[in-house]
Formats: structure tokens, sequence, C-alpha cells
């Protein structure tokens, strides 16, 4: 006599497809997911950038306090910025200022 075997469960029968899907999801999520390699290396991107920028601002600050010593201490640039911006000038000297120069016009076009 033949014994009839039952069929297999839903679950056996498409174990290899359910874990195949389930392990796409997993590496399509781990790549594109909100903390995925992709947002990975956005943010490394940005945190360069950054670090540039920073490097940049330091630079800039360093110039500048070079650009305070000299006027805490540097007499000629003092008295440069006293006679450019604000218009001072020696005693017995005269400041003469000229009118701007009469934008050109253009000639009428034919």
């Amino acid at each position: 006599m033949s014994r009839l075997v039952p069929p297999p469960s839903f679950l056996r029968g498409h174990l290899r497809t359910i874990l195949a899907v389930a392990l796409f999801a997993l590496l399509v999520h781990d790549i594109f997911g909100n903390h995925g390699f992709l947002a990975m290396r956005r943010t490394q991107k940005e945190i360069q950038q950054l670090r540039q920028e920073i490097q940049k601002i330091h630079a800039e600050n360093r110039e500048l306090d070079g650009q305070v010593k000299a006027l805490k201490s540097d007499p000629r640039m003092i008295e440069r910025i006293a006679r450019e911006e604000m218009g001072l000038a020696r005693p017995g000297e005269l400041i003469f200022k000229l009118p701007p120069p009469p934008a050109k016009l253009d000639p009428p076009k034919k």
C-alpha cells in the first residue's frame, strides 16, 4: 500500500523565495534607506565641505587678527585709516575733495 504524503506547507515550499525577497529588501534598505549607504556618502560630503569652510574661516580669522594687531601698534596703519576713512589731516594740511567724474553716456546707437 502506498502511503499518502501530505503536501508541503506553504512556508516550507516557498522558504527560499521568502528569504530571497527579505534579503533583497534589506539590501535595498541598506543602500537607499534614511541611514543607508547613499545617505552616509552624502553626509560625508557635507562634513568635508564644512571642514573646508571652517579652514577658510580660520584663515580669515588669522588675517583679521593680524590687521587688529597692526591697527593697535602700527602708526602708519593708524594714519592711513585716519586719512582715508575718517578724512583727517595733519595740522597745516588741506584736504580737497573732488566730485566724482561724470558718468560717460553711451552714444546713441543707429
